[in-house]
């Protein structure tokens, strides 16, 4: 089950922090005054920010840093979380998502690719990866400022419960919160359609990518060094990974994006 980690402004003007598994169901409890004891004589509370996890484990370790963090901290997360909404990608913007690409195929190793795909031959790839798994964009001021997005694992029918997770973000707004924050949404999405694997591979070494991918609870899984070049180096791999549901002994459907529940996205993205 997906869960959230969330902050309430409460009528004395405190932050008050925590997580939950049904996040609607919470802010009624709080302002019906059972939702927390901190949080009873402070009604009515709003939503003052709130992010999704693919699991309650990850959401209870994010509800923890935010409790250690000071008042103006937190009110820094707030602002962030206002002023910037992730939102589903459309086909019309693929050439403004190929532009941002362009950036990490010409100045660093996020991708391995050296050279750009011609603007209609991206533009059908995205439109593709819309119908068959998320593709998600972060927005601010109605400039995208990041974009997330999952592609089959592998070709064979076997792998159709695992995909391969991607996400870059403007060089001006780069930073683990704002990666955490597209990544958990992918991830909480990704796991309404029955996804059971998530992988990344990451250039190496590359210290910010693998701390986001830790905090996201994947594990690396393999190294291989120096089997690429790019910018002038020797680069390794490193294979990430990390399960999405906890069956293992049998299968499950597959539900394509574009058939997964429209409330269900819709929830998802208002909270995320």
């Amino acid at each position: 089950m997906n869960a959230y980690t969330y902050m309430v402004t409460c009528s004395d003007n405190t932050l008050y922090a925590g997580y939950t598994t049904e996040i609607e169901k919470r802010l009624q409890a709080h302002n019906a005054g059972k939702g927390a004891k901190y949080t009873r004589n402070r009604i009515p509370v709003s939503l003052a920010y709130c992010q999704i996890f693919p699991d309650k484990s990850d959401a209870l370790k994010q509800e923890a840093r935010l409790k250690r963090l000071s008042r103006s901290q937190k009110q820094a997360y707030c602002k962030v979380w206002a002023e910037e909404k992730i939102r589903l990608a459309t086909i019309s913007e693929s050439n403004q998502i190929l532009q941002m690409y362009n950036h990490n195929v010409c100045h660093s190793t996020a991708t391995f690719a050296y050279t750009l795909p011609f603007q209609e031959e991206y533009a059908t790839w995205v439109k593709q990866s819309i119908s068959d798994y998320p593709f998600l964009v972060l927005e601010k001021q109605g400039q995208i400022i990041g974009f997330a997005y999952a592609h089959l694992w592998r070709k064979q029918k076997a792998f159709d419960w695992s995909v391969e997770t991607s996400i870059y973000l403007c060089p001006d707004f780069v930073g683990i919160d704002r990666e955490m924050r597209l990544y958990g949404t992918l991830l909480a999405l990704l796991k309404e359609q029955g996804i059971y694997k998530a992988y990344a591979i990451l250039a190496y070494p590359n210290l910010a990518s693998e701390a986001i991918h830790k905090k996201m609870g994947f594990e690396k899984l393999d190294f291989q060094s120096n089997c690429s070049w790019k910018m002038g180096n020797w680069l390794g791999n490193t294979l990430w990974g990390r399960s999405l549901h906890t069956r293992e002994k049998e299968s499950f459907s597959i539900c394509p994006f574009s058939e997964v529940s429209y409330q269900t996205i819709q929830t998802i993205l208002q909270f995320a």
